[in-house]
């Protein structure tokens, strides 16, 4: 069964960004990592709080993004870094937690590896609105990745149903959709599509 990673972007949702996170985790995301860099790191505190309750009535595990106080002021060991951030982390606060890091490279992926890293996020693969201009990197990127790391990797960018087979084919053990499911007025049929590959 191929993850369904929902990245949040509460500036994708027209509506109501909490109900929509619900129907997400309702749904059966695997996973949601709460990416909202927009915020200073108070209102990405007060929002987490608001995500993990919403996370846990489902059973849902979430991963702060960026701040580690937020997993500290959560409890929790779930954290999301980019590949500058968590290479410059004392070696013991990276062993305290349970790291994914946002990779560009396979020798990055490599690296994140090395230090602990629990997954990594390569991307972005195909075309997406959140990279406008930006050419993706394609396939032969992310099977370089895959074949290179010796932990999950997941896939990110422009990921829908229809391409998730090719990226689950280069060799990821799963996809990161982030306004596919947060724009989604029924984001189960998504992650459902998913989750049968």
């Amino acid at each position: 069964m191929c993850e369904a990673v929902c990245v949040t972007q509460s500036s994708a949702v027209s509506g109501d960004f909490s109900a929509q996170l619900e129907k997400i985790a309702a749904a059966g995301a695997d996973r949601i990592i709460l990416r909202e860099k927009q915020l200073s790191e108070e209102e990405y505190i007060s929002l987490a709080k608001k995500a993990a309750q919403i996370c846990g009535k489902y059973g849902v595990p979430l991963w702060v993004h960026t701040y580690i106080s937020a997993a500290r002021a959560l409890g929790t060991k779930n954290v999301h870094l980019s590949f500058k951030a968590f290479t410059a982390l004392d070696d013991d606060v990276r062993q305290a937690y349970d790291i994914g890091v946002s990779v560009h490279s396979a020798s990055e992926a490599v690296t994140a590896a090395k230090l602990g890293a629990a997954y990594v996020t390569a991307g972005h693969i195909f075309p997406t609105d959140c990279k406008k201009g930006l050419p993706p990197r394609g396939l032969d990127y992310l099977s370089e990745i895959c074949s290179s790391a010796d932990i999950p990797v997941y896939a990110i960018g422009g990921i829908t149903p229809e391409n998730a087979p090719q990226v689950i084919s280069a060799g990821a053990d799963g996809v990161c959709i982030m306004s596919g499911l947060m724009k989604a007025p029924e984001p189960n049929v998504i992650i459902e599509k998913i989750h049968s590959l």
